[in-house]
């Protein structure tokens, strides 16, 4: 496999040092930005495999660098880590919202985030069975090309979108807590609350313009009814 790249964006050069020290000991080729217009230029034209990105950058803020990056189909599928202070849960909602695939909270210890970006990797990047396509009405999913139609039609997901979509169709009829999916989508050290699937599950109904796929069963989860 060829080494992946990192983008790391943040004003703070310390960060930036540890983050680059660590994740190019574990094998990454690491870029960095330090602020929001270059993290923008570079993820537009390095296509890096993950990008590491601070909310509060100079010029251009984390949000709006997101908000681009998800507008841009050649970008809408970059997995995105964002880095939070810890009085930011409001920013970490509408980041999630965004499309973010995970987040940090400052500080941080740097082999944590050395975890995450392979995590986040893997469900990115994550091989499936060449055979299994799941349906849902107008809906087709492909595991393998990592790929949502309706109707023929191709609609663009995050990483972490698709693979909340693929557990709920891959176990229809089945109410799945919202405990159960924040440990297979997200993984048991993902510090957010439930309150992220909620998020990403209104962003799923959204995008798929199926709002009565995804069921709310109340006080319990969610489940998809497939006959």
């Amino acid at each position: 496999m060829a080494t992946r790249t990192i983008l790391v964006a943040d004003d703070e050069p310390g960060i930036v040092a540890i983050a680059r020290d660590y994740l190019d000991r574990a094998g990454f080729r690491v870029i960095t930005a330090g602020d929001g217009t270059a993290a923008l230029r570079l993820a537009r034209a390095e296509r890096p495999s993950l990008l590491v990105l601070d909310l509060m950058l100079p010029g251009m803020d984390g949000l709006d660098v997101a908000r681009a990056l998800r507008e841009d189909p050649a970008t809408h599928q970059l997995p995105i880590i964002m880095l939070t202070a810890p009085v930011e849960e409001a920013d970490r909602l509408i980041g999630l919202e965004l499309g973010a695939d995970d987040y940090i909270t400052k500080p941080f210890s740097p082999r944590e985030l050395v975890a995450r970006v392979r995590a986040v990797l893997r469900r990115a990047e994550g091989e499936r069975d060449a055979s299994t396509v799941l349906r849902a009405g107008d809906l087709t999913i492909d595991l393998q090309r990592r790929s949502v139609r309706r109707s023929g039609d191709l609609i663009e997901l995050t990483a972490t979108e698709f693979d909340l979509l693929a557990i709920l169709l891959g176990n229809p009829n089945v109410v799945l807590t919202r405990e159960l999916l924040l440990d297979r989508v997200w993984g048991l050290e993902f510090p957010g609350g439930t309150r992220t699937v909620d998020v990403h599950v209104a962003s799923l109904r959204r995008k798929l313009g199926r709002p009565d796929l995804v069921r709310t069963v109340r006080g319990v989860g969610y489940k998809v009814a497939r006959t």
